[in-house]
């Protein structure tokens, strides 16, 4: 992979925060595939440039799928990480995703509820009955934007923030994710998957005041060249 640091996106820092863009296909967090991830470039990002002595404290509160792009925040401390971290575990992070979905999406605004586990073995999520030990229950409210007749744009608000819970909810109700093979059953991808971090929005952990973030997909790239995703981004 190439050396990302270089080409890190940051939309927003300071002394207690750094808001940056991930790629599709970029781990959060060091993995077992060993590629660049995020926190390491970011950590390498504010050593080299605030010339820190050793590695420097980068604190990670929330991921993203290692397939999808977006934004996500850092914090510079562990006081604002620990702050942070309690936003996300509240829920009271605003958190809005844009998808695309095979098919024409007929409801255009529904509110989607499930519960759903994690197989280890299989490293999927499932969904699974209300009682069933280990579930977990997963909210998510979406609206349909547009569609061009194969393909629909949703928006998507997560009320939870579990795993995979975006591209497994929308897969069961018959309209997975362009570009997954996990959940979509597609046979190989054929550009990044359909799912974008668009809409980020905090209260900074030390002024409390509130932080919103947008950043729009790559549209020169599949699968958001399909759509005019500028438009929902002109704020």
């Amino acid at each position: 992979m190439e050396n990302l640091t270089e080409n890190l996106t940051v939309l927003y820092e300071d002394n207690q925060i750094v808001v940056v863009i991930k790629p599709h296909n970029v781990p959060s967090a060091p993995d077992a595939s060993g590629d660049e991830d995020m926190l390491s470039m970011v950590k390498a990002y504010v050593k080299e440039k605030y010339n820190k002595q050793g590695e420097a404290f980068i604190g990670l509160v929330h991921r993203l799928d290692r397939p999808t792009g977006g934004i996500m925040v850092f914090a510079r401390n562990s006081k604002s990480a620990k702050r942070l971290a309690e936003q996300f575990g509240t829920h009271s992070v605003e958190k809005v995703y844009y998808a695309i979905t095979r098919g024409v999406v007929k409801i255009k605004t529904q509110q989607l509820v499930n519960f759903l586990k994690k197989d280890e073995k299989e490293n999927i999520v499932k969904i699974v009955p209300m009682g069933e030990n280990g579930a977990k229950k997963a909210e998510l409210v979406y609206s349909l934007l547009e569609d061009n007749g194969a393909e629909s744009l949703l928006e998507v608000k997560i009320l939870t923030g579990r795993s995979h819970q975006i591209r497994l909810q929308l897969a069961n109700i018959g309209f997975p994710l362009v570009g997954d093979v996990k959940y979509g059953k597609e046979k190989g991808r054929t550009g990044a998957l359909g799912l974008w971090a668009g809409k980020l929005s905090f209260s900074h952990p030390t002024t409390k005041q509130k932080l919103t973030f947008w950043a729009c997909p790559d549209q020169t790239k599949e699968p958001w060249k399909k759509f005019r995703m500028e438009k929902y981004f002109s704020r």
